[in-house]
Order: C-alpha cells, then sequence, then structure tokens
C-alpha cells in the first residue's frame, strides 16, 4: 500500500469565481451583513485545517482576491476553465500532501463533518485512497467534499486530457482511471440527497437567506441542518424544482 508522508500537511481548496452563469457574482452576495463566502470560509475552518481559495485570474475575481487578503487566506490564481490546473497549482504553492475539494457555493459545509472525514482518511495512511460523501449521495447536495492525496492530484494533472475532466477536478480520480485508486464512501443512515443547500440560482440563494437569517443555519451541525429542513417542508419547497447542472 502506498503510504501518506510521515506528516502530512492538509489544505481545504475552495474553487471561486464570480462568473458563474446562472446567478453571477453569488459567494459576495449579502446575508445577515456578511458575503456567503464569509460563511463558506469560517465553517470550513471549524475543521481544524488552512482554508485556500482558488480563483481565476480575471480582473472579475478581484474581489475574491481582496476578500482572501483581508482575511490572511492563502489564494492562488489560474484559469477559469481549467480547474484541475488551479487546484494544482494551488497544493504545489502550499506544498500539500492531502487536498479537500470543496465549491464555494455551498455556504453551510460542515466543518465538523469534514475534520471527521480528514482524520478518518489520515488514519488509513493510504496515498491511493479518495474518500468523498459525493459518489454515494445521501448528504443534502451542497454538504459535498473530497480528500486526496497530492499523488492522485498529480497523477490527475499530468494524465487528464478532455476538457471536463479538466474543469470538474476530479473525473480523473473518482472513475479510477489509473485503476489504482481505493474508494471510501461517507453515508448518513437517512438519505437526504434531495435537499439543496448549495446556492446556484435566485431561489437557492433565498432559502439560503431564510437559513441563516430566520434559523441561526450558520452555526448548525449537518443533523442539525437536516432536522430543520425535515421540520419545514415550506423551507425545502423554496428550491426543490431547481436542476442540477449535469456535468
Amino acid at each position: 500500500m502506498a503510504r501518506l508522508p510521515s506528516h502530512p500537511r492538509v489544505g481545504i481548496i475552495s474553487q471561486a469565481r464570480m462568473t458563474s452563469t446562472r446567478l453571477p457574482g453569488k459567494v459576495l452576495l449579502p446575508v445577515a451583513g456578511q458575503p456567503l463566502l464569509h460563511y463558506h470560509v469560517a465553517r470550513l475552518q471549524q475543521a481544524g485545517w488552512p482554508v485556500l481559495l482558488a480563483i481565476t485570474t480575471n480582473a472579475t475575481d478581484d474581489p475574491l482576491a481582496d476578500f482572501a487578503a483581508a482575511r490572511q487566506l492563502p489564494c492562488c490564481r489560474g484559469d477559469e476553465d481549467d480547474v484541475l490546473s488551479r487546484y494544482w497549482l494551488t497544493a504545489r504553492a502550499q506544498a500539500l500532501d492531502v487536498i479537500v475539494r470543496v465549491t464555494s457555493d455551498c455556504p453551510l459545509l460542515d466543518g465538523g463533518l469534514i475534520g471527521q472525514g480528514v482524520a478518518d482518511y489520515l488514519r488509513q495512511n493510504d496515498s491511493r485512497l479518495y474518500l468523498s460523501n459525493v459518489l454515494e449521495r445521501t448528504f443534502p447536495r451542497g454538504l459535498d467534499f473530497e480528500v486526496f492525496s497530492r499523488e492522485l492530484l498529480d497523477e490527475a494533472q499530468a494524465q487528464a486530457t478532455a476538457a471536463s475532466d479538466r474543469e470538474h477536478v476530479t473525473p480523473y480520480i473518482h472513475q479510477n482511471r489509473s485503476g489504482r485508486v481505493r474508494f471510501q464512501h461517507v453515508t448518513r443512515a437517512e438519505d437526504r440527497s434531495s435537499y439543496r443547500l448549495t446556492v446556484d440560482t435566485a431561489d437557492d440563494f433565498r432559502l439560503i437567506q431564510q437559513l441563516i437569517e430566520a434559523y441561526g443555519a450558520a452555526a448548525l451541525s449537518t443533523d442539525a441542518l437536516v432536522q430543520l429542513l425535515d421540520q419545514h417542508p415550506e423551507l425545502v419547497a423554496l428550491n426543490a424544482h431547481i436542476e442540477q447542472k449535469k456535468i
């Protein structure tokens, strides 16, 4: 079994851009006096690992660079469409051995859940392991995270050639193109994958806004968020009609 370095350096890399197609500028939309990205980063920091932003070189992303600088977050800029290379450049710049991949349109990601996932990953000490809650979906969309080694990221950067592989970062890894990836799926007993806690449209934003401003969702765990949605079907209905963009 391939091993990790003896003291692996872990980092959470979040991809962000201002030019999203369905809701431009969404990550800086204000809720309760703070941009959505504030909640995203604050909750990720609860995992106990450094949070890094991977943004584009476009001038439109300068506000994201300013956000990172104001909060002393490492920030790396790269190609808008080649998101895989952005992750690779960020991981290389910070000398990461283990990468946690998240996306910035998920303001209610659970740092505690991610911290548990990383701890489990590190205990197994296998650089060929890909651990995530995205391949077997039971968590609400918007709580997605993936954990993999720099070794697997380096392989993907070197070998992935299709535009979709470069845009979506991990298909080369989770489709096991090398034939040498081991998988672990993080699941919960009750399937709530139909719930949407991501922000891709105006209706998604309205739900998150209500959850944070009226229900204190920025301080809630995954289980508490699920319980809240279970108890309030009228909230779930706000964005239940939204179809996730296909990869």
